[in-house]
């Protein structure tokens, strides 16, 4: 573990400092939010369902949600690949049907809820499960990724 004030390695990118880590998935978050809740609120104005063009909007967020966590918040340093792409939209989508059956739920248990406010109170669920996917699933393989089962094992060792 480093010591306090020096960086984290998060991921297999170059080493980051918690206040980056944190503050890149928070940034990648508040983007994400904005870009679905436009295409939200553009495809119900244009008389869209709102369960119908959620997914649409999920769908654009998605892109820029991993295009900025690959980058700020585990300081991707390869190149973007389809194979990672792949992963990330596993662990987006699952994040997300989460959030689209809280979404949901919202809207039909208290159906004068604007779908905006219900966006917001289903993303914040859906965030947990994003981070940990994210931070387990994703962008912790690689070759400089730290291995725990390596140090697991070398402690019984000795």
């Amino acid at each position: 573990m480093p010591e306090a004030g020096q960086p984290q390695q998060w991921g297999w990118g170059k080493p980051v400092s918690r206040a980056r880590h944190y503050g890149g998935f928070a940034l990648a978050g508040m983007l994400a939010l904005t870009t679905d809740g436009i295409v939200l609120e553009s495809l119900t104005g244009a008389g869209w369902h709102p369960l119908v063009a959620r997914p649409f909007a999920i769908a654009m967020a998605m892109v820029v949600s991993w295009l900025v966590n690959r980058r700020i918040t585990f300081a991707m340093q390869s190149r973007p690949s389809l194979r990672e792409y792949g992963r990330f939209a596993a662990v987006s989508w699952s994040a997300q049907a989460v959030n689209y059956l809280v979404f949901g739920a919202i809207l039909i248990a208290h159906t004068t809820t604007p779908p905006l406010l219900a966006l917001v109170l289903a993303s914040l669920v859906a965030m947990f499960v994003s981070y940990f996917g994210f931070r387990y699933g994703v962008f912790a393989h690689g070759p400089e990724a730290p291995d725990t089962r390596a140090a697991t094992s070398s402690r019984k060792e000795t």
